[in-house]
């Protein structure tokens, strides 16, 4: 593809108002949420005490997808990231599927998360907790991107402190072993690779910041600066929270466990410190849910802007400059979720459609020429067959439930297209 191509031209353009600052918080506020808090139990049960090998997979592909997304984004920084590339390196459909998978696999996220904040915050009264989440992030979201970040920041923060918390408590504590640390015969390869696929959940926030692309100022430079830094960030966080509650609960607890932080302080004697990581999970849980809608949102009107999906979604306020009824849509469909369902469940299934959705944007940076910005040819190679090899690995059924909604969307897509001729 020429040098000279470049996306086309959207008629109603948002607000470039966020920095490198902002943007690195915004892709924090994705990563560090309730990730952390939701995928290590269940990768622990898939990895055994393998699970720092499958962490270190995990943040490898993610690292793999997130340079070949930062250099797309800085070369089409319009709302939308994946569905973008892969339409204009790739073609029509590639790009189609990549952003359907995305707001299928990131909308059963969003109740997730949103579920997950009324499980910490009132466990009585989930569902309806989890409804009056999602009316309040997406009226904070309505009023602008701004104001999002801004909130993201304060959220970022005490979670941080939190998680910091639970590390130092949990090291420090008489009962921490770093014998627990040892990988040991329960561990297998298999498990692993299933383990880095669930765990990937935890890291897939990073692409928050590509697909803002429209929304942030001087995005050749800020994007590529952005992505990297809060990857590398959240990693270092991981691999910290990792080892300290491995350390005093070890592998088979952390299984079992269905709060491994807060039973991980509490093994740690530090009881008085569950309250406190039980408010950090609500917290964290809203900060990935505002995220979610944030990106979810973009994309929609991405697809919107292109007739994929209705195109009444493509409007953007007069006055906010934010996809206003992209996020009420959005924001509606997840309260009915959230409302109706118990999709704490959906990580796998996450997990499978946001790895198809990096497999496309790795496939559309593997085009990119040596004057487009393309990044090590090993990069997008590695990160497509990771991507693929981790989609695989996940349980049967998310991969079942993954591969029936991406034909749906094909199926849509093929329907769609015949009618037009």
């Amino acid at each position: 593809m020429s040098a000279a191509h470049h996306p086309r031209p959207t008629p109603d353009a948002l607000r470039r108002h966020l920095g490198t600052t902002d943007a690195v918080v915004i892709g924090l506020g994705s990563m560090i949420g309730a990730g952390i808090f939701a995928a290590l139990a269940p990768a622990a049960r898939a990895a055994g005490s393998g699970l720092l090998i499958a962490l270190a997979l995990a943040a490898a592909v993610a690292y793999c997808n997130a340079t070949s997304s930062a250099r797309l984004a800085a070369r089409y920084p319009a709302s939308g990231g994946t569905y973008v590339y892969g339409r204009e390196r790739l073609g029509e459909f590639w790009g189609y599927l990549a952003g359907w998978g995305f707001v299928v696999g990131k909308t059963a996220s969003c109740a997730a998360m949103a579920l997950t904040v009324g499980a910490y915050a009132w466990p009585g009264q989930q569902h309806a907790v989890a409804v009056a989440a999602v009316v309040l992030l997406t009226a904070v979201n309505y009023a602008g991107v701004q104001k999002s970040a801004l909130l993201t920041r304060a959220i970022v923060a005490l979670v941080l402190a939190v998680l910091l918390a639970v590390v130092i408590a949990a090291l420090t504590a008489p009962g921490a072993d770093t014998a627990r640390l040892a990988v040991g015969a329960d561990t297998t390869a298999a498990g692993v690779l299933q383990a880095a696929g669930l765990l990937f959940f935890a890291f897939a926030g990073y692409a928050r910041i590509a697909t803002l692309g429209e929304e942030v100022r001087d995005p050749a430079r800020t994007i590529p600066r952005a992505v990297p830094l809060a990857l590398g960030i959240t990693l270092a966080l991981y691999a910290a929270v990792a080892v300290a509650v491995l350390a005093v609960l070890g592998p088979a607890a952390l299984a079992q466990s269905t709060a491994p932080l807060s039973e991980a302080v509490r093994a740690a004697g530090a009881d008085w410190l569950a309250p406190v990581v039980r408010t950090g999970a609500t917290v964290a849980a809203l900060g990935s849910l505002l995220a979610l809608i944030l990106g979810v949102s973009r994309t929609t009107l991405a697809m919107a802007r292109d007739h994929h999906l209705p195109h009444t979604l493509a409007a953007v306020h007069p006055r906010f400059r934010v996809p206003h009824r992209a996020e009420l849509c959005v924001g509606a469909v997840v309260a009915v979720l959230a409302a109706t369902t118990d999709v704490r469940g959906v990580i796998g299934f996450s997990s499978f459609a946001v790895l198809v959705y990096y497999a496309v944007a790795n496939a559309s940076a593997l085009t990119l020429t040596a004057d487009e910005g393309r990044p090590p040819r090993a990069v997008p190679v590695l990160g497509l067959a990771g991507c693929l090899v981790l989609a695989c690995a996940l349980p049967a059924t998310s991969v079942l439930t993954g591969t029936a909604v991406l034909a749906l969307g094909a199926a849509a897509y093929g329907i769609r297209r015949a009618a037009a001729r």
